[in-house]
């Protein structure tokens, strides 16, 4: 399956992702990591990006765009892929659509996972991290320390990320109905929308999703 996965910042787009790649024998291609490996392998594209965020500047579209491709030509691309971060607006989308053509092919579905948006704030501005290890992550609501502000694990201070602030959530918020959301529209023109609740365990999202997935594919 070829498969989009679009979602407010907090849905839990990564989380999801992975197991849903896994699930379907599918990679999970995500433009964070992608901006990352061509970085770290020093490749054309992977310069141009670092030289656009070195300046403070977006990385345009056709980079991305260029990076995106070359993942997907890869071989184990070859039965599907489920896309995570791109496409982020409605060019790149169009783009998406023409690369996909050119070699005869389409996506099957755009997974749409739907979180209210009190929930986005509660779920992102919650979150503390350990000042000693970045991978001790607690939660002021869900996952909340022994003891507060001590992180269970190494004892190392908990702090608040500056961008999990309730502001600056709220402005991602923004950016994303602004940006990314018109996608939506885009693509429930041509059908492929399936919109799923991303409330609840991680665990029953995943089976939401794959259930919602499997019902497109036997259309």
């Amino acid at each position: 399956m070829r498969i989009v996965l679009v979602g407010p910042p907090g849905a839990g787009k990564g989380t999801q992702a992975a197991f849903l790649a896994k699930n379907l024998s599918i990679p999970h291609i995500s433009t964070g990591d992608l901006f990352r490996a061509n970085i770290s392998q020093g490749t054309e594209l992977g310069k141009q990006a670092k030289a656009y965020m070195d300046a403070g500047d977006l990385v345009p579209d056709e980079v991305t765009i260029g990076m995106a491709k070359a993942r997907m030509e890869q071989p184990d691309a070859e039965r599907g892929f489920l896309l995570d971060g791109f496409p982020r607006n409605v060019s790149q989308a169009e783009a998406l659509d023409e690369m996909l053509q050119a070699e005869g092919m389409k996506l099957d579905a755009v997974l749409d996972l739907e979180v209210p948006e009190d929930e986005v704030v509660k779920r992102i501005a919650g979150r503390r991290i350990c000042r000693n290890d970045s991978a001790h992550v607690f939660h002021v609501t869900y996952t909340p320390p022994k003891a507060e502000g001590v992180c269970d694990v190494c004892g190392g201070e908990l702090y608040q990320r500056p961008d999990d602030t309730e502001a600056t959530v709220r402005n991602r918020l923004d950016v994303y109905h602004t940006q990314t959301e018109p996608i939506i529209d885009y693509y429930k023109a041509q059908g492929l929308v399936v919109t799923i609740s991303a409330l609840g365990e991680v665990q029953d999202v995943t089976r939401r999703a794959m259930d919602a997935l499997k019902k497109t594919d036997e259309v």
